[in-house]
């Protein structure tokens, strides 16, 4: 009767395991809610979030687009910021219904950045003008380790660049 049960156990258990979920689920790696600036790294000042936050809602309207900023220490367990950065826009707006039109993410500990805009904000500014404003305007300032300055310059410029 004991192996009975236990064949009857093992044929009612070990499916699920075949068909369980290995793919950790975007809720449990992203924050449950964001803002205009979101420093995760702590890489900015209270007071240097307040402002660039400010600036990005007030230039919202006059753009017609939402401009997020994003820190990040880690992007485990992605392997590169694109496609972190990739899921992370569309968790915002699956998810979280942020729909943003310029993505910045950047990590000082990976050293590196990456801007995402959407197909709506490319009759204003192709994917090139983008990395130009990048290349020009942020990363000089990151090198001198300015983040708040490099990101900054950068919002100014692409919302000069949407207007």
């Amino acid at each position: 009767m004991k192996k009975l049960v236990f064949i009857f156990t093992l044929v009612l258990l070990l499916p699920n395991s075949f068909f369980a979920q290995t793919k950790t689920e975007t809720s449990a790696i992203f924050a449950k809610s964001y803002d205009y600036v979101n420093d995760f790294e702590k890489i900015l000042t209270q007071n240097q979030i307040k402002d660039l936050s400010s600036f990005l809602k007030s230039s919202e309207p006059k753009t017609n687009s939402k401009i997020l900023i994003v820190t990040t220490p880690s992007i485990i367990p992605y392997t590169d910021l694109t496609t972190y950065s990739l899921d992370l826009d569309k968790y915002l707006l699956s998810q979280l219904k942020i729909d943003s039109s310029i993505l910045i993410v950047i990590s000082k500990q990976l050293r590196q950045i990456q801007i995402h805009g959407v197909d709506k904000i490319r009759t204003k500014m192709s994917d090139q003008e983008m990395k130009d404003i990048v290349s020009v305007y942020v990363i000089p300032e990151l090198k001198k380790g300015d983040y708040y300055k490099g990101l900054q310059q950068g919002a100014l410029q692409l919302a000069k660049k949407i207007e």
